[in-house]
C-alpha cells in the first residue's frame, strides 16, 4: 500500500509488548517506510571510524551512555545523507566526516533548530521533506522527553503510536520465551514453541532462558519504562500526535495499526 505522505513515526510500548514485530509488519505493507535504528547507526559509525563513531567508543568503552548531542547528531547526518532533511539558505550540509562532536560544540540557544556547529558556523535551519519516500520509523530514540524535545528541532515526529498490552499478558509471554543462542532463534512455549520441549528446531540444541526473563527484572524495567514513558507520550499528547492502540497479541494489534497508517497517511 501506498503512502500520500512522509509518514516519521515512533512506537512506543514496555518490553516486550512486540514494538520490533509491528515495525517489521509496518515495513512490510508500505513499501515506502524506511527502519532507522539508532543502535544500528551507532555499530556502523563505530565500524567505519567517523568522527561520530570514534566519539560514542569511547563513551561506550568507558561505560558510559552515548550523549544526547551525539544521538541527534547521528540522526540528523543520517536524514541528510538520505535527502530528508533540507537545510535553507547556503548548502552547509553536516556530514559524517566534517561534524565536530564534543558536547561543547553542540551547546547553543534552543531557538536555533538543531544547534549543532560545523567547522564553528551554526547550520541553516532545516526542513523535513514531505516525500511519501522519505517515511521511517525511528528505532532507539528518543526515550524520553527531553530527547523528544529536541529532535523536534531536527525532524517532527508526526505520529507516536503508544502500543498496550495488558502486564500480565506480557509476563506470561516473557516467561515463556526460550532462546537458541548460537542463532539467535526465539520460541515461546505459549504462541511459538519448538518441536521439541526444550530444543532448537534445526539443530535440536538446547534451549536457555536469558537472565532479564524473570518476572522480578521484567516488574523492575516495567516501572522503569513507565517512569519514563508518561512525560515522553504526554509531549506527543500535546503535539497532537499521539495514538493509543491496544491488543492482546501482535495480531489483534496489527490491523488497528494498519488503519491508523491508512488514515493519516493514506487517505
Amino acid at each position: 500500500m501506498q503512502l500520500r505522505r512522509a509518514a516519521r513515526v515512533i512506537l512506543v510500548g514496555a518490553p516486550g509488548v512486540g514494538k520490533g514485530t509491528q515495525s517489521e509488519r509496518l515495513l512490510g505493507r508500505f513499501p515506502q517506510l524506511a527502519s532507522i535504528s539508532t543502535g544500528d547507526l551507532l555499530r556502523s559509525n563505530v565500524q567505519n571510524r567517523t568522527p561520530l563513531g570514534i566519539k560514542a567508543e569511547s563513551t561506550i568503552k568507558a561505560g558510559g551512555l552515548v550523549a544526547d548531542d551525539l544521538m541527534l547528531r547521528l540522526i540528523s547526518s543520517e536524514l541528510r545523507n538520505r535527502g530528508w532533511l533540507q537545510s535553507h539558505g547556503p548548502p552547509e550540509v553536516m556530514t559524517l566526516s566534517s561534524e565536530a562532536t564534543t558536547a561543547a560544540e553542540m551547546r547553543t540557544p534552543d531557538s536555533m533548530a538543531f544547534g549543532a556547529f560545523a567547522a564553528g558556523r551554526p547550520l541553516s535551519p532545516a526542513q523535513a521533506s514531505e516525500d511519501p519516500k522519505a517515511s521511517f520509523i525511528l528505532d532507539g530514540y528518543p526515550r524520553n522527553a527531553a530527547q523528544a524535545s529536541s529532535l523536534e528541532g531536527i525532524v517532527p515526529i508526526n505520529l507516536a503510536v503508544s502500543l498496550k498490552t495488558p502486564f500480565e499478558v506480557i509476563l506470561d509471554r516473557i516467561a515463556g520465551r526460550w532462546v537458541h543462542e548460537p542463532s539467535g532463534r526465539v520460541y515461546n512455549t505459549t504462541f511459538n514453541a519448538p518441536k521439541v520441549p526444550g530444543r532448537d528446531d534445526v539443530t535440536g540444541e538446547p534451549l536457555t532462558q536469558r537472565a532479564d526473563d524473570t518476572e522480578e527484572v521484567y516488574r523492575a524495567r516495567f516501572q522503569k519504562f513507565q517512569e519514563t514513558s508518561e512525560p515522553l507520550l504526554e509531549h506527543y499528547a500535546k503535539k497532537g500526535v499521539l495514538v493509543e492502540v491496544e491488543g492482546m497479541s501482535s495480531d489483534e494489534i496489527s490491523p488497528k495499526l494498519y488503519e491508523v497508517f491508512e488514515q493519516r497517511f493514506v487517505m
